[in-house]
């Protein structure tokens, strides 16, 4: 992992955060307890804030960003699929975005919503709490279902649990290194 400063302003990441091997953290950015930032992963805070909630999984090779002025705000047990590009959005609690989505300047994304894999939430677009979109650009298919919730629900379990396993086996390998 990789942390630096930009211009005054240090990540902000707390001992619960995992964050894996190759990320890049920079500038201004706030991550909430519990989250995992998984391999790979670009977080820049060099332009305007970013702000991560409580219990978020990042995924690997996923890249998030801002526009000046813009904040990119993620808020609590989100869950961004592997490869996932956030520019400058706000992503609601509980929703799930999609392996290789492209999310963009002042899209929202509604509490428990679902984006589809590959993505594209143009600027601007907002979409609905509770439903699912999938394409390019999104479009609202249909509400999300129990099976859906369940899911989404598993996921960002089981990405918490294997977050808290890695983050022991850095410890442990960091005091093999001593």
């Amino acid at each position: 992992m990789s942390v630096y400063s930009y211009k005054g302003k240090i990540p902000q990441i707390p001992s619960s955060v995992f964050v894996g091997d190759y990320s890049t953290i920079t500038g201004d950015v706030m991550i909430g307890e519990q989250s995992s930032i998984w391999f790979n992963c670009t977080i820049r805070g060099d332009v305007a804030p970013t702000i991560i909630g409580k219990k978020v999984n990042i995924q690997d090779n996923s890249v998030l960003h801002q526009s000046p002025g813009n904040p990119l705000i993620i808020e609590d047990e989100v869950t961004i699929g592997h490869q996932v590009i956030l520019h400058s959005a706000i992503i609601r609690k509980k929703a799930l975005i999609g392996m290789g989505s492209i999310i963009l300047d002042n899209a929202e994304i509604g509490e428990g919503a679902f984006i589809g894999a590959g993505s594209l939430v143009p600027q601007g677009k907002i979409i609905p709490p509770h439903t699912v979109a999938f394409g390019r650009p999104a479009k609202v298919i249909r509400e999300v279902n129990e099976h859906d919730r369940s899911e989404m629900e598993r996921i960002s379990r089981e990405y918490a649990e294997r977050g808290r396993y890695y983050q022991n086996l850095q410890k442990q390998n960091k005091r093999l290194k001593q």
